[in-house]
């Protein structure tokens, strides 16, 4: 009886495949005890679910179980088992998120590695309440949100994660950052607009950013139109497009910066840190025109004038047209 006592209690009831030392199991908010063990169960993890079952009841694990990602080792036996999963001692995961061009997708990629789904995510961020809070609307409420990879335990509900990534937010902006964008007359929001065209007119040759941004700069500070077409591609929801064609400029849309000047209402994606300090730390020259280079190494060609960058264009346009880009 001893024996059998102790090998209930002590004896390692964890089975791996023989090529792992760990695995990692998932216990949803508001599971009950057998939702607990099928879990176990059918992860292939317990050499014993009786004697589990068992143990559990005497401490008391039944009616206490807390939700999470749970790392189990092989070595665990029934008490370290139980324990682990009694005291809530998660481990953590690592949250990334990058290249996002809209809310709807920052939930859908946000809500495939925590437990809160993507609807859950989205109706918070689009709460009418919380963005008034922080003077935001739907267009720029993604201005709040900063790349990055950050940890949180799995069972982070919407609320906490948005919470989270205010924090971050706030934290990035610190007071060198606040005062490079009060020296280029832009508030915070106003800056991850300008960083998200930044980011999507130069996606391969970051080193060119800082430049890109200072054109945008100087169009501004001429009362220019900012003629930009990723806000084209934004407005019309297509990012498969790969030329703009000038029946696209006719979109009525806030985001068309061929037909409004100014920046538009909000991001057209989520600018990485790399964007922002590129508008933060613009070059200064005397720029105002730009267009791909007709080699495609991802670089652009910068004009003073528009002459000038008419042959610029007609260039990349021979090119498009030699390789049969026409949309």
């Amino acid at each position: 009886m001893a024996y059998e006592l102790y090998s209930r209690v002590y004896q390692p009831n964890v089975i791996l495949s023989e090529n792992a030392d760990e695995k990692y199991i998932y216990i949803p908010t508001d599971a009950d005890f057998l939702e607990v063990v099928k879990i176990l169960s059918e992860n292939g993890l317990l050499i014993n679910t009786n004697s589990f079952e068992w143990l559990s009841k005497k401490k008391k694990y039944t009616t206490n179980i807390k939700a999470g990602r749970y790392k189990i080792d092989r070595s665990l036996n029934n008490n370290q088992l139980v324990n682990l999963l009694r005291s809530g001692k998660q481990t953590p995961v690592r949250v990334t998120f990058s290249n996002i061009r809209t809310k709807e997708q920052l939930a859908g990629n946000i809500s495939s590695q925590i437990e809160s789904d993507s609807l859950s995510i989205l109706n918070f961020i689009t709460d009418t309440f919380f963005q008034q809070k922080l003077a935001l609307n739907d267009d720029n409420v993604s201005s709040i949100f900063i790349p990055n990879t950050y940890e949180f335990y799995w069972n982070t509900s919407a609320e906490s994660f948005v919470n989270r990534m205010l924090k971050e937010y706030y934290k990035f902006w610190n007071a060198e950052r606040k005062d490079k964008a009060k020296k280029i007359n832009l508030n915070y929001y106003e800056v991850a607009a300008l960083a998200s065209i930044v980011e999507k007119e130069q996606s391969i040759r970051i080193s060119e950013r800082p430049e890109i941004a200072g054109l945008y700069l100087n169009r501004l500070k001429k009362g220019m139109k900012l003629e930009s077409d990723p806000t084209l591609i934004f407005a019309l929801r297509d990012f498969t497009i790969k030329r703009v064609l000038n029946k696209d400029k006719k979109i009525d849309s806030p985001f068309n910066t061929y037909k409004y000047k100014g920046l538009p209402p909000g991001p057209i994606c989520i600018p990485s840190i790399n964007s922002i300090d590129a508008v933060l730390n613009a070059s200064s020259h005397k720029y105002i025109f730009m267009c791909a280079k007709e080699d495609f190494s991802g670089y652009h060609n910068f004009a003073r004038t528009y002459s000038r960058h008419l042959i610029n264009a007609r260039k990349y346009q021979k090119a498009l047209n030699k390789r049969k880009i026409l949309r």
